[in-house]
């Protein structure tokens, strides 16, 4: 992980695969994270790595003792938490990007400023739309594959503006996969996201940065979110291609052709 700038406001740190967010005092959230997911008051993130892709794995009584205690990604990741000193309030994330790999970036003009956190994978990556499953049975490949994108701001948010910010992060990480040419694990071009894409918008406490009733692009909150999201899923994008060559097997195969990761 490279060093956050000075002006970083958020704590934040790493315990060996865990990155804890401390908000300083419960704010309120809006994520699509499977503990704590949509809108909740927080004061704490957790994202925390895993295996490769554990909640797609089928579940059987002869299912590893390891992944078995992801069938309730909830209560797991509420264990991971209360570990590292969060409360059970605490919204959780997981990803098979190695943690340390995490991006942290800020953008910020004037009063108002928006600090992110990206951890980027491709290799589940997939064009809205498509069908969930290949006709010849092929699974998802089962290698690292998520971008999950925590996103802070002092701006004190409305709820339709913390919808609106959900919204511009969104269009910035596709944005960015389209024009990087970023293909679909199956094989066609064009990926949107990845299959299993998580985002958190974590708003400005009462004391904080200025009432915003919109955050679309027409605004300024909604600029500095897009360009943040677009450094920071760049930015993670290019630290997943250096890892995956680092890998001893950097092929896996698609519908179609056989492609490399990264």
């Amino acid at each position: 992980m490279s060093r956050p700038p000075a002006s970083f406001v958020t704590r934040f740190r790493l315990t060996g695969q865990t990155l804890l967010i401390d908000l300083g005092k419960p704010r309120r959230v809006l994520s699509s994270a499977p503990r704590g997911g949509g809108f909740a008051k927080a004061r704490y993130v957790v994202n925390h790595q895993v295996e490769a892709n554990p909640i797609a794995l089928p579940v059987a009584a002869s299912m590893p003792a390891s992944r078995s205690r992801w069938r309730d990604p909830a209560r797991y990741l509420g264990g991971v938490g209360r570990s590292l000193g969060a409360d059970h309030r605490c919204v959780g994330l997981m990803t098979a990007v190695p943690i340390k790999q995490v991006v942290v970036m800020r953008e910020a003009e004037g009063p108002l400023w928006v600090e992110g956190f990206f951890t980027v994978g491709v290799s589940n990556a997939v064009r809205a739309g498509e069908p969930i499953g290949s006709p010849d049975g092929k699974q998802i490949p089962q290698i690292p594959g998520t971008i999950n994108m925590i996103l802070v701001t002092n701006a004190r948010l409305s709820t339709s503006a913390m919808v609106g910010a959900v919204q511009v992060a969104t269009e910035g990480k596709t944005a960015v996969l389209l024009s990087e040419g970023v293909p679909s694990w199956t094989g066609l071009p064009g990926a949107t996201g990845t299959g299993t894409d998580t985002i958190v918008v974590v708003c400005g406490a009462q004391e904080t940065g200025p009432v915003l009733r919109y955050s679309g692009t027409h605004t300024k909150i909604g600029e500095l979110i897009g360009r943040l999201v677009s450094r920071g899923v760049k930015e993670g994008l290019a630290r997943s291609a250096r890892w995956s060559k680092s890998l001893p097997n950097r092929q896996f195969r698609r519908r179609g052709p056989v492609h490399k990761i990264g």
